[in-house]
């Protein structure tokens, strides 16, 4: 059994009371939203704080609010709330379906909507025990100074694996950040960075504290969205791939706009730009020309513990999934 690693805990119960503990103890703090990777991780001794912030107690992190072209929703909203929420079921379909696919039911019912944009990385040489990864050298990410999927030591190439992230990207989501010195709204697009160590922007004293999500259209533009999930149980698992595909449909059912994005390959979410759908028809032969056309532009790696070759085959067939998700969910 492994042992939980020591902290000192916090609770704070207001957002001005959390940020000042971030300020306080900068890179020793961890956030905790519903602690469902955390405490794994600090388990395993991935991460060794000496302070964990608890957000459990700040009401004001809970909660959906729809206004007139956007639904914002709490960084520490379940994915379980979510899931069931009617307005996101209307306005933001794939989201919801995105959300049921992460974990299982206990999990979601703790873990957060901010916790999963989070989400450290993953890789198949660094998410194991302290003694597993001490008989193998460590590796860059943690301890180490070698990659063991590259065999270099120049880039943490841990795979990100929030499944929320990748339809959220689609959906051209925005996220508010908060320190002491204020608040500021960014483009989810502009969230993450290709490094596997650290693949967000946020500082140890930022907090992410809101999602904002456009409503789904129906004029001019009828936005089309779609979530597929490959995983090895139809519950539990981290994604082997997820992808997500978004369409705006002018009124002569034509492809006005459309965006690919597929998770848990790198250390950021991969956007595939489609321009080149512009005025066509989404159709079975189109959607076939898009797997083939994203599968090209994607290399797996063997940072998750599955067979790249399959996974890479596994795109073109998710991508339709995703894109018949998309057309069965019309507005």
């Amino acid at each position: 059994m492994l042992r939980m690693q020591p902290f000192h805990s916090e609770y704070p119960k207001t957002i001005e009371e959390a940020t000042a503990l971030l300020s306080q103890h900068g890179a020793s703090a961890k956030i905790c939203a519903g602690g469902t990777d955390l405490l794994p991780n600090l388990k395993h001794e991935l991460l060794t704080p000496q302070f964990v912030i608890s957000l459990s107690r700040v009401a004001s992190l809970r909660g959906i609010l729809v206004s007139e072209n956007t639904i914002s929703i709490g960084a520490m909203t379940t994915l379980e709330q979510i899931v069931k929420d009617k307005d996101i079921q209307r306005f933001a379909p794939s989201l919801c379906d995105a959300a049921s696919h992460v974990a299982g039911p206990q999990l979601k019912s703790m873990g957060t909507l901010g916790g999963n944009l989070c989400l450290d990385t993953r890789c198949l040489y660094y998410n194991q025990t302290y003694f597993w990864r001490e008989a193998l050298g460590f590796c860059l990410k943690k301890d180490g100074t070698t990659c063991h999927v590259t065999q270099t030591g120049k880039k943490c190439v841990a795979a990100a694996s929030n499944d929320t992230a990748t339809i959220l990207l689609c959906l051209d989501a925005s996220v508010d950040i908060l320190n002491q010195d204020g608040i500021r709204q960014i483009k989810l697009k502009d969230f993450y960075l290709g490094d596997g160590i650290k693949n967000n922007i946020l500082k140890p004293n930022d907090l992410l504290v809101t999602v904002h999500v456009p409503k789904r259209t129906t004029s001019p533009l009828k936005r089309l969205e779609g979530f597929a999930k490959l995983r090895h149980r139809e519950s539990i698992d981290f994604p082997m791939l997820s992808i997500g595909v978004r369409f705006d449909i002018d009124a002569q059912e034509k492809i006005a706009f459309s965006l690919v994005t597929i998770n848990a390959l790198f250390a950021r979410p991969k956007t595939i730009q489609t321009d080149w759908l512009i005025g066509q028809p989404l159709t079975s032969s189109t959607i076939a020309q898009l797997g083939q056309y994203a599968k090209d532009r994607c290399t797996p790696l063997t940072n998750i513990c599955d067979d790249p070759t399959w996974r890479k085959e596994m795109i073109a067939v998710h991508i339709k999934k995703a894109c018949e998700k998309a057309l069965e969910t019309t507005p």
